[in-house]
């Protein structure tokens, strides 16, 4: 780890969905996230972010892993007990922060480092409006490379808990600033020739958190995270009742909480 301690970011971009079969439906919408290094805040703290307290942006461990006021605790517990024992470098969380008291998290991404700053491993944590939670712990990724998950985990009830995730994260300098790039593809069945059900990504330019970058996020997206909450209905409701599609009722929810990925491809 660097010397000089790493700061919060936010992060400005767009979250894209396409499902493509079978009846085509995409949309497209700006977004804003946090990524935050857990081990430099918990060394050094920082000022820029409201943390366990309210403010109109903030963010609570609690919302993450098991609910504990620790969430590093509990991914560094999680992680040796699924056998990784060397991300011992920095833990970069990617995550919606809470909105004026509210959150919802679709996903939050934890890119786990090892000492000498080498990515060891990501760990997707995917939260349904069931108030449910699971996740995706993907070994040894590598950037630009697709990482595999099988899919146990109800999300959309459009969508049966069947087939596999596919991952790709990308990060690079774009304008002198860097820029991550989180693409999920959904294959309903693996290796079929009709290609993936859904793709989905999220993108942004990172930024360091400050007061103007906070006030520019709560300025151009007010309600960020219940606009997350009713924009997922509003897809909903489109699916069921313009185009038809099938409804699936929620299965009883896997009894692992974590899902080991099947390495890079």
């Amino acid at each position: 780890m660097s010397d000089t301690p790493a700061r919060a970011m936010i992060g400005f971009g767009q979250v894209r969905h396409t499902r493509l079969r079978p009846r085509r439906n995409a949309f497209a919408y700006p977004t804003y996230f946090l990524m935050l290094p857990l081990r430099s805040l918990r060394a050094h703290g920082d000022g820029a972010l409201a943390r366990n307290r309210y403010a109109a942006l903030a963010f609570h461990d609690r919302d993450h892993g098991d609910g504990r006021g620790d969430c590093l605790a509990w991914l560094d517990e999680m992680l040796r007990a699924q056998g990784i024992a060397d991300a011992l470098g920095e833990v970069w969380l990617h995550t919606y922060p809470r909105v004026l008291g509210h959150t919802f998290k679709p996903v939050s991404f934890w890119y786990c480092h090892r000492s000498d700053g080498s990515l060891r491993a990501v760990v997707a944590e995917v939260n349904n409006t069931f108030g449910e939670r699971h996740c995706y712990l993907l070994d040894a990724p590598r950037y630009g490379v697709p990482v595999t998950a099988d899919k146990v985990f109800h999300v959309s009830p459009f969508c049966s808990v069947q087939g596999e995730y596919r991952f790709v994260f990308m990060r690079c300098q774009h304008r002198g600033r860097e820029h991550t790039v989180v693409r999920i593809d959904h294959d309903d069945v693996p290796g079929a020739a009709q290609g993936p059900l859904i793709q989905t990504s999220v993108s942004g330019t990172l930024l360091p958190l400050d007061a103007t970058q906070t006030r520019r996020a709560l300025w151009r997206h007010p309600a960020m995270t219940l606009g997350v909450v009713a924009r997922i209905h509003w897809q909903a409701l489109r699916l069921f009742v313009l185009k038809g599609l099938p409804y699936f009722r929620k299965p009883t929810p896997p009894q692992a909480f974590v899902t080991p990925g099947r390495g890079t491809g």
